[in-house]
């Protein structure tokens, strides 16, 4: 499942790099961000509440809901007349909230997936930090939030999501 989990990631991550970089419009992005903010629910709810839940499956689940809400918030935002500050926040709880996991995945890792993984969890915090720069905070670093999204979610998402579906990363 985390394949196909990333895949998705990868995708709504760099479409919405491109949205902040003003190349996609405000309403056209809501759709890929419902359907991964879904898709990564739905992975998430058959890891915690499946048949084989165990206490690690039950983790990874809720680390995937993190993703999961901040898709559907951005989606939200996108139909409603807000400024994102409550996202921005939550932003931060996120970013908080992974950077241990981050330090736990190194320290666990013993594998080019396993070290890789705590690589990607530590990127993403940094990345939702800066959502909380630029949605809370209000500072201007959209373009600079634009491209790291956009990155993160080819290096950190899309193209391992692939490789882990092809077989070529386990």
């Amino acid at each position: 499942m985390l394949g196909l989990a990333l895949l998705y990631v990868g995708a709504v991550l760099f479409l919405n790099g491109l949205w902040l970089m003003g190349r996609i419009g405000d309403r056209e992005i809501a759709i890929i961000n419902i359907f991964s903010g879904l898709l990564t629910a739905a992975v998430a709810a058959y890891l915690a509440f499946g048949p084989n839940a165990d206490d690690q499956s039950i983790r990874a689940g809720a680390l995937t809901l993190l993703f999961s809400f901040t898709y559907l918030w951005v989606a939200y935002n996108r139909f409603q007349d807000v400024d994102g500050r409550g996202l921005g926040w939550y932003s931060l709880f996120v970013a908080i909230t992974v950077v241990p996991v981050a330090v736990v995945q190194f320290m666990g890792a013993s594998s080019a997936l396993g070290y890789w993984l705590g690589v990607c969890w530590a990127a993403w915090a940094v990345l939702w930090f800066m959502y909380f720069l630029l949605l809370a905070m209000q500072k201007p670093i959209v373009k600079a939030a634009g491209a790291m999204t956009s990155i993160q979610g080819v290096l950190t998402a899309w193209l391992p999501g692939y490789l882990i579906l092809e077989g070529w990363l386990v």
